[in-house]
């Protein structure tokens, strides 16, 4: 059988399958609207520019002031003019500690500020004025949020005062006032320019995340649905090759999964603003690489398994902890030392590396050598050991 026949046989089986996905409806719409709805969910769920958006916080004022001057009263003046401008908080007056922490309690406020009673008779003497800042530790993320946002803001509150004391004590000019209170000025540079926002890291690992879904849940129906209604054991009497067989079916499921990753990429541009700062034909080559690598171990699993539900009992076994593991959602740098030894053993980890790489470092084919070689030999290995798998399993 010549090697025309072959290509011949993959394109007649990958377009039985591609078909019979376009004929079912519920399988067509499923397809589209399942990266919408991740895409949506995910991009308007996690954090972007900011963490902190109209965070309810109590505010208590306990400053006995002094003699006719209250210090607390000029930094809430402040605070507030600050707010409106950012719109990070809806303040609510409290009166005391024990009262934020009840408001927390019944949901009514997210956080506290309290203003210690004794602030501006400290400011005044040559002391720190203290405030404290009340959390929430049932919500971490939000914690950690409203404890690095407000420490922003009284830190420029802070140097606004300090260089007003300089300026009025020593007469020098605001630019050197600052110079004297915060003699080292902090700039941070991205690697590229531009803004970015925490979606920027998620995108990509959302498009290789759906692709190895798309992928994954495709073949069972693509393998065990047709063996268990007996069209798959037509084709293997047909003279058409084994290979040929694996071959047509993984070039559906990549149509399949090209598709989805294709549909998540224009989401991310038109409706988050991601934008590709590295080549694009790069990209989709990345993400046929990881169909590649998911392709011939889904086989594997689909041809051990005796029935579909069992192949996607396996197929979401593994999937769950590819999700959690290979730094879709979070940093790797974050997870302990065992769980990043993990995430380098999975095939995901290189494709979202890559994939991050490109779009959002703008690099080249030669940055991301490593994660290449690594899709290439796992699914060149895996499609290798599928073939005779696959073959077996259509013997029993």
């Amino acid at each position: 059988m010549g090697v025309k026949n072959v290509i011949s046989h993959i394109l007649i089986i990958a377009w039985k399958d591609l078909m019979e996905l376009f004929r079912n409806k519920l399988a067509l719409a499923m397809l589209v609207l399942m990266p919408i709805f991740m895409m949506v969910m995910a991009g308007f769920i996690f954090p972007s520019n900011t963490s902190m958006n109209s965070v309810s916080i109590a505010l208590v004022n306990e400053d006995e002031g002094y003699g006719n001057y209250s210090a607390s009263s000029m930094f809430i003046n402040v605070l507030e003019g600050i707010n409106n401008s950012t719109e990070m908080m809806v303040l609510t007056n409290a009166s005391s500690f024990d009262e934020v922490r009840t408001m927390i309690q019944n949901g009514d406020a997210e956080g506290g500020i309290v203003i210690s009673r004794n602030f501006t008779l400290n400011l005044m003497t040559g002391k720190q004025g203290s405030i404290t800042i009340v959390t929430d530790q049932t919500n971490p993320q939000l914690s950690i949020g409203l404890q690095t946002g407000l420490k922003e803001v009284f830190d420029q509150m802070s140097t606004r005062l300090a260089q007003e004391n300089v300026q009025n004590f020593t007469g020098i000019n605001p630019t050197n006032s600052l110079a004297v209170v915060k003699p080292y000025h902090i700039e941070t540079k991205g690697a590229v320019p531009g803004t970015f926002n925490y979606f920027d890291f998620m995108a990509p690992g959302l498009m290789a995340m759906t692709v190895m879904m798309s992928v994954m849940t495709g073949l069972p129906a693509a393998i065990s649905h047709e063996r268990e209604i007996g069209t798959l054991d037509g084709m293997m009497v047909a003279p058409i090759r084994r290979l040929g067989i694996i071959l047509g079916k993984t070039l559906a499921q990549t149509v399949r999964g090209l598709l989805q990753g294709l549909l998540i990429l224009i989401l991310a541009i038109a409706l988050f603003g991601v934008v590709i700062h590295g080549n694009i034909l790069l990209i989709f080559a990345l993400l046929f690489l990881g169909v590649f690598s998911f392709v011939g171990l889904g086989v594997v699993i689909t041809s051990f398994a005796k029935d579909q539900e069992t192949a996607m009992m396996l197929m979401m076994t593994l999937m769950f902890p590819m999700m959690f593991l290979s730094g879709v959602f979070f940093p790797i740098q974050q997870m302990p030392w065992f769980m990043q030894n993990i995430s380098k053993a999975l095939p995901l980890t290189y494709s979202i590396t890559a994939l991050r790489k490109v779009m959002v470092l703008g690099a080249g084919l030669s940055a991301i050598s490593l994660e290449v070689t690594v899709l290439i030999g796992f699914g060149t290995a895996m499609t290798l050991i599928a073939v005779p798998v696959f073959r077996k399993a259509m013997t029993r």
